[in-house]
């Protein structure tokens, strides 16, 4: 049992034995919001190596040789040596403000900082340096559903800051129960996409691999959920309504190419040979990517309103639907799409799921994130039959992203990096848990 649920049992205790008819004292954690202004210049002053720290709000993953690269939202990267997955290693802090998605190419990191693109050196993970920058390359975001904006006139970025506010208040002892829709985070529940995350009672008297499979010689893996991806010597990332290319033939002088737009509601890049699949809130396009500069729209696969990352296997693209986030929606669903021919796709079928986020596929075996209801695991050899040949359901964690690289996989979620060995879908085995720390709350009470 996690401590915050034992909490959260015990603290009730005394209401349960003394059948409490008097008033309690009710704890909840609210996640807050307020406004901050920040200058370029202090955000690009601060891109700089730090000591190893630990994990709060991870973001995405991204794999390159033997290095696991953890975003930290907004705050930065995390380098994790992971030459013995069983025993991961913490090498060192980037810290980039702004960041949310990161590529690498030989020896260069390409992160987001709010609206610069920056190139860091990272030959040497332990003395990690800036090499260059594309200022200006962004104008706005979006963070775990927080926009910021860039004014390039004044230089400033409009921002959204997150904290945590415990209240402690007096109320009535009946009807105090957890809301099943909390999902659990470092020893706290939180409910995604609403203000209130937490509440205690006290009583009282009173194939070989599938992540994105870039054809770029020295380029790394990232998962399905990413916005950054390489593919020759370009770097191709997304934003909420556009495609945009950057040559970065010269590693440490990433230049601005051209962008496209693809309407509202882009969300996820997926890279599988010559082609790029990009997921929205509204469908899938297909682009021909034969010349990597000059992408070219072939199709769209329109659905239902709802988040959807997209991995691919030969003729066959997954893609997962879920309700209950930024996306809009109320749809939480698999769906198996034929791609055979890339002008026109096809729903092969549709399988209803729990809450379903990032996904892997490491054919025959579809790795599937279910948020708060853990990582599942499918044969997916017959695609009419998926929802027939469940592998396994590992619970008990947080499922945000996955990567499947030969017979690892490596899975994000707001209680921190799972590794598990999987030569034996059937018989999924946990070799590593790297946890998050709780986040710093500041406490009030009210009369």
């Amino acid at each position: 049992m996690k401590p915050g649920r034992l909490l959260l049992i015990l603290s009730a205790l005394p209401f349960l034995a003394g059948g409490c008819t008097d008033r309690c004292e009710k704890t909840q954690i609210v996640r807050q919001i307020r406004p901050v202004t920040l200058s370029a210049a202090e955000v690009r002053s601060k891109v700089k190596i730090q000591a190893p720290a630990d994990l709060e709000q991870p973001g995405k993953i991204y794999i390159k040789d033997q290095y696991l690269f953890i975003n930290e939202i907004k705050k930065g990267i995390h380098i994790i040596d992971n030459s013995n997955p069983s025993n991961p290693r913490h090498v060192s802090f980037i810290s980039i403000p702004g960041n949310g998605d990161m590529a690498v190419k030989d020896h260069i990191l390409y992160a987001d900082s709010y609206m610069d693109l920056v190139a860091i050196d990272i030959s040497n993970p332990e003395q990690a340096h800036e090499a260059g920058r594309k200022q200006n390359a962004f104008t706005s975001g979006v963070f775990d559903g927080l926009g910021w904006s860039y004014d390039a006139g004044t230089g400033t970025i409009s921002d959204q800051e997150m904290y945590f506010l415990e209240e402690t208040f007096e109320t009535n002892c009946e009807g105090v129960v957890p809301n099943p829709g909390y999902w659990w985070w470092g020893g706290i529940y939180a409910f995604y996409g609403t203000a209130y995350l937490s509440s205690s009672i006290t009583g009282s008297s009173s194939s070989s691999y599938s992540g994105s499979t870039a054809q770029s010689a020295g380029a790394g893996t990232g998962g399905s959920m990413a916005r950054f991806t390489l593919y020759d010597d370009y770097l191709y990332t997304v934003d909420q309504r556009k495609l945009q290319l950057f040559d970065v033939s010269s590693l440490t002088s990433p230049a601005f190419v051209k962008d496209i737009d693809l309407g509202w509601g882009v969300e996820t890049i997926f890279p599988y040979r010559d082609k790029l699949f990009i997921g929205t809130s509204t469908g899938m396009h297909i682009f021909d990517n034969s010349t990597p500069s000059e992408p070219k729209h072939l199709s769209e696969f329109r659905h239902i309103r709802a988040c959807d990352p997209v991995v691919v296997h030969e003729d066959v693209a997954y893609v997962t639907l879920r309700s209950g986030n930024v996306c809009g929606g109320s749809v939480n669903r698999l769906e198996v799409v034929d791609i055979s021919n890339l002008a026109n796709p096809q729903l092969v079928k549709a399988y209803e799921m729990q809450n379903p986020a990032g996904l892997s596929i490491n054919y025959p075996t579809l790795f599937v994130c279910e948020g708060e209801y853990g990582l599942k695991g499918f044969d997916v050899s017959d695609k009419f039959a998926v929802d027939k040949n469940m592998l396994f359901h590992e619970k008990g964690m947080e499922a945000y992203d996955i990567i499947s690289m030969d017979d690892n996989v490596m899975m994000i979620g707001k209680d921190g990096l799972y590794q598990y060995n999987a030569s034996d879908p059937k018989n999924l085995r946990k070799l590593s848990h790297i946890p998050v720390r709780a986040p710093a709350v500041i406490t009030e009470k009210k009369e």
